[in-house]
C-alpha cells in the first residue's frame, strides 16, 4: 500500500503565516498536520509514503528527516508547481503496482482510511473520492449507484475531503501535458462510470487552509484532548464565547454533548496565530510556562490540561463563572473582609511560593518589575494614553521627569521581594467551588508583594471603603509577620507608590483600550479610578510631587 501526500501549496489563503511556516507544518496539539496525515497512513497499513514539495520545501525536507516511522518516506520535489494532477502524474513509476491513496495536506479528519482502500479495490473504477455532507463545500453530484456525475451541484450534493484512492490505471487517461488539475481529468471519466464516491458517514472532516478554519479546527483538536474525546467526537463539541477582557485574546467555553456521564467543560483562550516571533507568541508561551510553575507549587490557578503553541490555543480547566467582583455583590461589611483576608493569604502564597523556582526566562516583557518599567509602562503610559490621549491634554512627560523617577525609585526601595502577579485586580480572582483562583497571570514577573496588594485594594472594578482598605493591609502586615516600627512604616510608604504606580497604568490601560481599541464599557471606571488616584497624592510627598499633584487635580 502506498500514498502521496499533497504537500507543495503556497499556502495563500493563510498569509502571511505561510511566508516563514509551509501549510503541511501547521500544528494540532504541538504535531504537524504532515505528521498526523502520515501516521494515519502507516495506521492504514501504508508502506512507502510519497510527499511532493515546492514551497518552502527544505523545511518540510528538515521535518521529514526528524521523523522516526516504520516505513519509507519519499519527497518528490516539483522546481515549479505542477497542480494536482500534474503531481499525481509526476510519481507513475513509484505507484504503478495497485492501488495508492492521494491524501491533501491541509486537511484532518476521523475518515476510516483502511475501509476505503477496501471499498476501491473491491470497485474496479480508476477512482474513488471520499465524500462526506458538510455544507459549504457540497457541490459532488452522485447518482443512486453511487457513480459521482459531476462536481457543479452547490449545496444538494456532497464534500470532497481531498482524500482518494486510485488504479495505476488512471495514468494511461492522463492529458498529455505537465500541468493539469485531477478534478479536471475526473470530469472526462464521470460519464463512464470511473469515478466511485465512498459516502462517510458521521464523519469529523475540516479544511484548515484559511485562519478561521485553522483556529477552529485547533479549538476542537485541543479541547477534545483535553476532554479525552476521540476525533470522531470532535464535530459536536459546542464552543459558546465568553466574555473577553481588555486583551485582544478571545475566550470560549467548550463541552461535549455526547456520553452525558461523561460530559464536563473546558474554557479555551485563543492568542491567536502566532507564526512568527511577536507579542503573541510570548504571550501563549508566558502562559504556559508559567501556568505550569504556578500549578505545580499547588498555587491556586486553573489547570492547564492541553495547548498549541502556533495556533495560539490554550485548553484550560473551567473554573466557572463567578469573579470575586461578582461574589462581593453578595456579602455584608464582614463577609467582604472575610473573603478578601483569604484572597490576601493566596496572594502571599502566590508571591512566596511563586518565586521558587521562577525562571526569568519565561516572562513575556520584562524580567523584573523595574525602574524602566514603571517609568515606561506605567508613568508615560498614563501621560501619552491618558492624559493626552483621553483627556485630549496637549503635555510633556519629559516636563515631569524627575518626579516620576522618585516615584519609580520610591516603589522599588523598600518593596518585599516575589513573584508578582501585575493585575491582580477583582476579575482576575475567581471564586470556583468556594475556593480562589488566581487567573491572567501571563504577565507575572519577580517583583514587589506590595504592588499586588496595592493591585486587589484599589481595584477599579470594586470601590472598597478607606477604612476596610487600612484594615485588611493591617492584616497582610500581620501575617507577614512584619512587627518592626520601621520595617512597617517601609512597608506602607512602597505600598503607597506602588498604589501610586498601579493606578497610573489603570488610567492609560482604560484611556487607550477607551480610545484607541473602541472598548467603551471601561469608561465607566475611569471616574472611580482618577478619584483613586487624586487621593493617594494627597497621602504622599506634596513638596517631592508638587507638579504632578497640580496635574491630577485639573482631570
Amino acid at each position: 500500500m502506498k500514498a502521496l501526500i499533497l504537500a507543495a501549496g503556497f499556502g495563500t489563503r493563510l498569509l502571511p503565516h505561510t511566508q516563514e511556516r509551509p501549510k503541511p507544518l501547521f500544528t494540532l496539539g504541538n504535531r504537524p498536520l504532515l505528521e498526523i496525515a502520515i501516521n494515519g497512513l502507516v495506521e492504514a497499513g501504508c508502506e512507502h509514503i510519497l510527499i511532493n514539495t515546492h514551497h518552502l520545501h527544505e523545511k518540510i525536507q528538515s521535518f521529514v528527516r526528524s521523523l522516526r516511522v516504520p516505513v519509507k518516506i519519499q519527497l518528490v520535489h516539483e522546481k515549479e508547481i505542477l497542480e494536482t494532477g500534474g503531481a499525481i502524474a509526476n510519481i507513475r513509476s513509484f505507484v504503478e503496482d495497485g492501488p495508492f491513496f492521494v491524501i491533501n495536506s491541509d486537511v484532518v479528519s476521523s475518515l476510516d482510511l483502511k475501509a476505503l482502500y477496501e471499498f476501491h479495490s473491491a470497485s474496479g473504477v480508476l477512482a474513488t473520492l471520499a465524500v462526506h455532507d458538510h455544507k459549504e463545500f457540497n457541490i459532488v453530484k452522485i447518482d443512486s449507484r453511487g457513480f459521482i456525475e459531476n462536481f457543479e451541484f452547490p449545496e444538494k450534493g456532497l464534500a470532497f475531503t481531498g482524500i482518494q484512492v486510485l488504479s495505476p490505471a488512471i495514468f494511461d487517461r492522463f492529458p498529455d501535458q505537465k500541468k493539469f488539475s485531477s478534478i479536471d481529468l475526473y470530469r472526462t471519466l464521470c460519464p463512464e462510470h470511473q469515478v466511485k464516491a465512498y459516502v462517510a458517514q458521521n464523519l469529523f472532516w475540516r479544511d484548515i487552509g484559511t485562519p478561521f478554519s485553522y483556529t477552529e479546527t485547533s479549538m476542537r483538536w485541543t479541547a477534545g484532548q483535553a476532554l479525552d474525546l476521540p476525533v470522531t467526537d470532535l464535530g459536536p463539541i459546542e464552543i459558546t464565547p465568553l466574555a473577553g477582557d481588555g486583551s485582544d485574546r478571545k475566550w470560549f467555553r467548550a463541552s461535549s454533548p455526547r456520553e452525558p456521564a461523561r460530559t464536563r467543560s473546558v474554557v479555551i483562550s485563543d492568542h491567536g496565530i502566532c507564526s512568527r516571533a511577536g507579542d503573541n507568541l510570548a504571550q501563549i508561551r508566558s502562559f504556559v510556562r508559567i501556568g505550569g510553575h504556578l500549578f505545580s507549587k499547588g498555587i491556586p490557578v486553573p489547570e492547564i490540561l492541553a495547548f498549541d503553541e502556533l495556533s495560539g490555543i490554550v485548553v484550560l480547566e473551567d473554573l466557572g463563572h463567578a469573579h470575586l467582583a461578582d461574589r462581593i455583590k453578595t456579602l455584608d461589611r464582614s463577609g467582604i473582609l472575610s473573603l478578601y483576608k483569604r484572597v490576601i493569604q493566596r496572594i502571599i502564597e502566590f508571591s512566596q511560593k511563586g518565586k521558587i523556582g521562577f525562571d526569568p526566562a519565561w516572562t513575556c516583557q520584562t524580567e523584573t518589575y523595574s525602574r524602566d518599567l514603571i517609568l515606561e509602562k506605567e508613568c508615560r503610559y498614563f501621560m501619552e494614553a491618558f492624559v493626552q490621549g483621553y483627556m485630549g491634554i496637549e503635555i510633556d512627560f519629559n516636563d515631569y521627569i524627575e518626579e516620576f523617577n522618585y516615584i519609580a525609585d520610591m516603589a522599588l526601595k523598600h518593596s518585599t521581594p516575589g513573584l508578582m502577579h501585575r493585575d491582580m485586580q477583582s476579575r482576575n480572582i475567581m471564586i470556583h467551588k468556594e475556593k480562589i483562583f488566581f487567573i491572567d497571570y501571563q504577565s507575572a514577573r519577580t517583583g514587589p508583594l506590595e504592588y499586588d496588594l496595592a493591585s486587589l485594594l484599589i481595584d477599579p472594578y470594586v470601590t472598597l471603603a478607606r477604612n476596610a482598605q487600612e484594615d485588611l493591609l493591617a492584616y497582610a502586615i500581620e501575617i507577614l509577620g512584619i512587627k518592626d516600627k520601621i520595617k512597617t512604616e517601609n512597608f506602607l510608604r512602597t505600598f503607597g507608590f506602588c498604589c501610586l504606580t498601579r493606578n497610573l497604568q489603570i488610567l492609560g490601560a482604560f484611556g487607550y483600550l477607551s480610545r484607541v481599541k473602541g472598548k467603551t464599557g471601561f469608561q465607566a471606571h475611569i471616574p472611580p479610578a482618577l478619584d483613586s488616584l487624586k487621593s493617594i497624592f494627597l497621602k504622599l510627598d506634596q513638596g517631592k510631587l508638587k507638579n504632578l499633584t497640580d496635574l491630577v487635580r485639573q482631570l
